[in-house]
C-alpha cells in the first residue's frame, strides 16, 4: 500500500492489526466478485447473491475503515489530489452524510430500497444497475461505520451511543432477513424462477437461507459491536482518570488528551 511504503520511510510503522483489516477487507471484496458467487448470484441463487451483498457491505466496509485509520488515510492519495479533495465541498457533503442521523436513514433506505422487486430484478437484469447497486451499499456502509470508528482519529472512542447506533442499523437488517425467512413465496421468482431447483434447493428454501444469512452475519456485527464499544467505554473512563491523575489538567485535559492522542510528528503528518 502506497501509504504504508511512504509512513514507513518517515519512521511510523503502520500496526499489523491495521494491515491486516485492510487487506482482509480487499480479500472479502475479491470474493464476492470474483469467485463463483458472483456468476450464481446473477443467475440462478439468491443466496449466492445476498451472500455477495453481505461480504462487501456488512463485513468488507469495517474492515476498509479500520485500515484506513489515521495517519495512514491521509497518504493514501498524492499529495495534490488530498489536498484538492479537503478543499473541495465534497468534504462538506461527507462531513454532513456521514452525521449518525443521517448515515443510519441513508443505510436502511439503500437496503431496503434495492431489495424491493422491481429494483433487485432490474439490477440482476442490467450490469450498469448492478455496478450502481454495489456502490451503493458500500457507500451507505462506509458511511455508518466512519460514524462510529472515526478513522481520523488514532485511537476509536469508545462512547456507547455507538452501540445503540450500529444495533439500530442491524436490527434494520434483521428484520429484512426475516422476511425472507418467513415468507413461503419467492420475493424475485420474476428472475430466478425455479432455477434454485439445479442446485437442489427449491426456490423457497434458497430465499430462506439468503434471510438466514442476512440475520447471522447482522447478529455476529451487532454482538462484536456491542462488546468492543462496551469494553472500550469502560478502558476509556479508566484512561480518562489516569490521565487527569497524571497531568492535572482536570476532566477537560484529560478528555483531550484520550481523544487527541499524541501530537503529530514532521515524521508523519498530513500532507496538506
Amino acid at each position: 500500500m502506497r501509504a504504508t511504503r511512504i509512513l514507513g520511510r518517515r519512521g511510523y510503522r503502520v500496526p499489523a492489526i491495521q494491515q491486516a483489516a485492510w487487506f482482509g477487507g480487499l480479500a472479502l471484496m475479491g470474493v464476492a466478485l470474483l469467485s463463483p458467487l458472483d456468476s450464481l448470484g446473477e443467475t440462478d441463487l439468491l443466496s449466492a447473491h445476498m451472500a455477495q451483498h453481505l461480504l462487501i457491505a456488512d463485513l468488507s466496509a469495517p474492515l476498509l475503515v479500520i485500515g484506513l485509520r489515521s495517519p495512514v488515510y491521509a497518504f493514501l492519495l498524492p499529495r495534490s489530489m488530498f489536498a484538492a479533495l479537503a478543499r473541495s465541498r465534497l468534504r462538506s457533503v461527507f462531513t454532513f452524510l456521514k452525521q449518525p442521523w443521517i448515515a443510519a436513514p441513508i443505510w436502511v433506505l439503500t437496503l431496503y430500497g434495492w431489495h424491493l422487486a422491481p429494483a433487485y430484478e432490474a439490477a440482476l437484469r442490467s450490469p450498469v444497475l448492478h455496478a450502481l447497486q454495489h456502490q451503493m451499499f458500500i457507500l451507505a456502509s462506509l458511511l455508518v461505520w466512519v460514524s462510529v470508528l472515526e478513522p481520523a482519529r488514532r485511537r476509536v472512542p469508545g462512547e456507547l451511543w455507538k452501540i445503540g447506533h450500529i444495533v439500530g442499523v442491524r436490527f434494520a437488517g434483521m428484520f429484512l432477513g426475516m422476511a425472507f425467512v418467513i415468507l413461503q413465496t419467492p420475493i424475485y421468482r420474476g428472475f430466478y424462477g425455479q432455477r434454485a431447483l439445479e442446485h437442489g434447493l427449491k426456490p423457497a428454501e434458497d430465499q430462506q437461507i439468503a434471510g438466514g444469512l442476512m440475520l447471522g452475519i447482522d447478529f455476529l456485527v451487532m454482538m462484536g459491536a456491542l462488546v468492543f464499544f462496551f469494553l472500550r467505554a469502560a478502558s476509556d473512563a479508566d484512561r480518562r482518570e489516569e490521565a487527569a491523575a497524571g497531568y492535572g489538567e482536570g476532566p477537560a485535559g484529560a478528555d483531550r488528551e484520550l481523544n487527541e492522542g499524541p501530537k503529530p510528528t514532521a515524521a508523519w503528518r498530513a500532507p496538506v
